[in-house]
């Protein structure tokens, strides 16, 4: 296949005006003296000036003279000059009553003129909008990172105020229950001292409960750990005589969240409290256990001894204030509350649903 024949030289130029014309990019077409050939209408209008009155005149001599700077001058004569490594440069162009515009230059020389002849092709790029764009979002991004970690620090702060105030209500109760506790034995009165070991025990139910919050159960709760430290506070605080009395926990790999867990750990402490004042008379002897099992969404809270059971004064009572906080607690959670007769002792469950 025979080769195909060079264009004559003026019809490339005036191929290469005409392309150079009608382009959407702002072109320049520039010959070895850096004189605009042509123009497009796209440079025209990016920098408000008339393509068609641009030819013949020197780039640098445009507007007043605001294209006559260093970085252009060099680029243009490194590609003139035939450098491979001409490549593209950045400037900015300042003119008067305007904004100063951000430009990325590309010059690249032509070959298709005759040898001898320079033909210099000038890409321009107003990258300023986008350079701004960018700016402004990195900025916000400092300032989105700024705000965060302020607000973590906040955060950090709040928690460890939250868990100081925890623990100071929590030795607060203490203290009141202690009192409470000392008050009764020193009373004569039984029904004074029935009303005072009665409020202990509400305080107690509540102070222990605080304590597992300010331990860290701010997160989901594994119900094992959590049941275990629970009654050995109780066994602590409220039993004397460990070789009379003894409190034991079964409880399965359940995990729940804190809210739950406090309502659960609450009609624990009731439970057990109730087990301590009514299934023991006259120091006997037994255990109580604290059972919690689950399958699915269905669980069972089950709370046993093996006292005296609901005969006596334990059946014919009237439901004290910690029966009607165990029913209601189990309302809350939508469970409901079943007591039954274990021979020997009692047993109340808490069952879900």
């Amino acid at each position: 296949m025979a080769a195909q024949a060079p264009l004559h030289p003026e019809v490339a130029h005036s191929l290469a005006s005409a392309m150079v014309a009608s382009s959407h990019a702002p072109l320049l077409l520039l010959d070895g003296d850096l004189n605009i050939i042509a123009a497009s209408a796209s440079f025209g209008c990016a920098f408000q000036i008339d393509p068609a009155a641009v030819a013949g005149r020197q780039l640098f001599a445009l507007g007043a003279c605001e294209w006559d700077v260093p970085q252009l001058r060099a680029l243009l004569t490194a590609a003139a000059s035939g450098q491979a490594n001409a490549g593209a440069g950045e400037m900015d162009l300042n003119r008067e009553g305007r904004l100063t515009r951000r430009l990325v230059l590309n010059a690249r020389q032509l070959n298709y003129a005759e040898e001898g002849v320079v033909r210099l092709l000038l890409t321009i790029s107003d990258v300023t909008d986008a350079r701004i764009a960018a700016k402004l979002k990195d900025d916000l991004l400092l300032a989105q990172d700024d705000r965060l970690r302020d607000n973590d620090s906040l955060l950090r702060k709040k928690d460890t105020l939250l868990q100081e105030i925890q623990h100071r209500v929590a030795n607060s109760l203490q203290i009141v229950a202690s009192v409470l506790r000392l008050s009764a034995r020193n009373v004569r009165s039984d029904e004074t001292r029935a009303h005072l070991l009665d409020a202990h025990g509400r305080v107690m139910s509540v102070a222990l409960v605080q304590r597992q919050l300010t331990a860290g159960t701010s997160g989901d709760v594994e119900l094992r750990a959590y049941f275990t430290d629970l009654c050995r506070n109780l066994e602590a605080s409220m039993i004397s005589d460990h070789d009379q009395l003894s409190l034991e926990v079964s409880v399965d790999a359940t995990i729940t969240t804190a809210d739950i867990s406090v309502s659960l750990g609450l009609i624990v402490t009731e439970l057990v409290i109730n087990a301590l004042k009514h299934a023991f008379p006259d120091r006997r002897t037994g255990r109580i256990i604290v059972d919690y099992r689950s399958e699915g969404p269905h669980w069972t809270l089950r709370v046993g001894d093996d006292g005296v059971g609901m005969s006596g004064s334990r059946h014919s009572a009237k439901p004290g204030l910690g029966t009607n906080i165990v029913e209601t607690l189990a309302s809350q959670l939508r469970a409901r509350v079943v007591v039954a007769n274990s021979n020997p002792g009692t047993s109340v469950s808490v069952v879900h649903p």
